[in-house]
């Protein structure tokens, strides 16, 4: 990999000092203060969850200090561009997900940060599912009844996570594939949305699985189907949206980890291996799927960077036939 200009000056005065006079101490070993992971979403939903089990294998893994500050907005925007303008020491790391490395590339005709440029990859954690809820009191047990609902109530408002989200994606799909005149209303997180779906302020939303799986269980909303291609193996009675009636309908999003562009390699592998010492472990993974996340197969920062350019092909068109373009 070729020096940054940073390195190849630090490496210069290096070699300056070894031959005109005496060593200057070592540079600390990695890491010697305070890690910092940001998560671009409020605390308790499917990435501050993800970002808490990583900083808790760097904590134990690298003997390290690790704290996590949420910091939601702008369709995660805030938070990815904090990261991007931090120094590129690994001290400052970002729990990304599709919407910050992918979507928004489309999404937004200008961004505060490049997705393929500003960030160092360093690995994939999970994927994730989603799955259409509604209040209990509407009247739908099945998609074609709420379909159906969805038609003679024009306007019908629905929760998201943020404009640009998974969640506002996947809700326009469905408003193009069943013909149906919906209303967006945007929330900082999905846990906001979610806990609104259940007050009856708005009637329905689509939602990250693995924060509504208790809800659900619990009949504070009712679900009617998952995004997913096959059915969920923590909840395998409920059906796909595919096979529920909207054949073709799918949507996973994912969640990994990068640090800022120029961190240093040796750094990036650092982490890397720690993470995937943590997907590797069976516990980590049942502990996953058990609340219906979908462990991801092991990634290298190479894979990763390769991942997120095909992802950016993929979420655009799914972006651009949604209408969901913001300024």
């Amino acid at each position: 990999m070729p020096l940054t200009r940073r390195e190849a000056i630090a490496g210069c005065g290096g070699g300056l000092v070894l031959l005109g006079g005496p060593p200057t101490l070592a540079q600390a070993a990695y890491p010697s203060r305070t890690i910092k992971m940001i998560v671009p979403y409020p605390a308790g939903g499917t990435t501050d969850f993800l970002g808490r089990l990583v900083a808790d294998q760097l904590k134990s893994g690298l003997n390290a200090t690790v704290v996590v500050e949420n910091k939601p907005g702008a369709g995660t925007t805030l938070g990815a561009d904090q990261v991007a303008r931090s120094e590129p020491d690994g001290y400052t790391l970002l729990m990304a997900t599709s919407t910050t490395l992918a979507i928004n590339m489309t999404l937004y005709k200008k961004l505060p940060y490049d997705p393929v440029k500003d960030f160092a990859p360093i690995a994939l954690v999970a994927g994730v599912p989603f799955a259409l809820i509604v209040n209990p009191t509407i009247p739908a047990n099945t998609l074609a009844e709420f379909i159906a609902y969805a038609k003679s109530k024009p306007g019908l408002a629905y929760g998201s996570a943020g404009n640009g989200s998974p969640q506002h994606l996947g809700a326009e799909m469905l408003k193009s594939a069943a013909g149906i005149d919906i209303r967006h209303v945007p929330y900082r997180g999905s846990i906001p949305a979610m806990l609104d779906v259940i007050a009856g302020h708005i009637p329905f939303m689509v939602v990250d699985l693995q924060p509504a799986l208790q809800q659900i269980r619990e009949g504070k909303v009712r679900v009617l189907g998952v995004t997913t291609p096959k059915r969920v193996a923590i909840a395998p009675d409920i059906p796909t949206i595919a096979e529920a009636g909207l054949a073709g309908y799918e949507l996973v999003a994912w969640q990994g980890v990068v640090a800022p562009a120029g961190t240093p390699q040796p750094v990036v592998d650092e982490l890397a291996g720690q993470i995937g010492k943590l997907m590797a472990d069976p516990a980590t993974r049942e502990k996953l799927t058990a609340i219906s996340l979908e462990p991801l197969p092991p990634s290298t920062p190479d894979s990763f960077a390769a991942y997120i350019k095909t992802e950016v092909d993929r979420w655009a068109v799914i972006v651009k036939n949604s209408g969901a373009e913001l300024e």
